[in-house]
């Protein structure tokens, strides 16, 4: 597979099951850049609360979120792909803060989709019972957010494909756009 190289911090995005954590590598092959495995960032404590059923609270959130940016900031100017859910636009600036340059791969799809892919998967702390508190948190990626959206419809490399197709059309942090 081609490989493109990026300057790019990447962050992949979405609601819990839309495949952060099977694209975010792929994508980050296709670029030729390392991958973060976002989950990795929680503390012991909010992977223990989401494992019982229980919505993670902002400040459960925001120690994780510096975790990311941090890692970002360390990978700025030279690339690389990390996962978050980013749900909500203030989380997005707190990792803006860290790593001014980020960009955002928002991984979208349909509810029973994202449902159905969550039901199979295995291994995995997060619940489906967390799926509406998740939808209902979820603010989209705005138009000045340097960032783009890619439905989750499709295998991983045609979701990969086109998220690096998508990152193509950006023409740099400072360009934002959303589809």
């Amino acid at each position: 597979m081609e490989q493109t190289l990026t300057p790019h911090v990447v962050v992949v995005m979405g609601v819990a099951g839309t495949g952060k954590t099977t694209i975010g590598p792929l994508l980050a092959a296709r670029l030729g850049v390392p991958y973060a495995e976002g989950d990795d960032f929680h503390p012991p404590a909010n992977i223990h609360k989401m494992t019982a059923g229980t919505p993670l609270t902002d400040d459960d959130r925001w120690p994780w979120l510096d975790s990311i940016g941090e890692w970002a900031h360390g990978r700025a100017g030279v690339g690389g792909v990390v996962s978050s859910s980013a749900l909500k636009r203030s989380y997005r600036d707190r990792l803006r803060a860290a790593a001014p340059g980020v960009v955002f791969v928002h991984l979208t799809g349909d509810r029973a989709l994202i449902e159905d892919r969550m039901a199979h998967r295995q291994g995995h702390f997060m619940p489906t019972a967390l799926l509406d508190s998740q939808f209902a948190t979820l603010q989209p990626l705005e138009p000045d957010e340097a960032g783009v959206a890619v439905n989750v419809s499709g295998t991983p490399e045609e979701i990969t494909a086109r998220a690096v197709a998508a990152l193509g059309d950006l023409d740099g942090p400072e360009a934002p756009r959303n589809p």
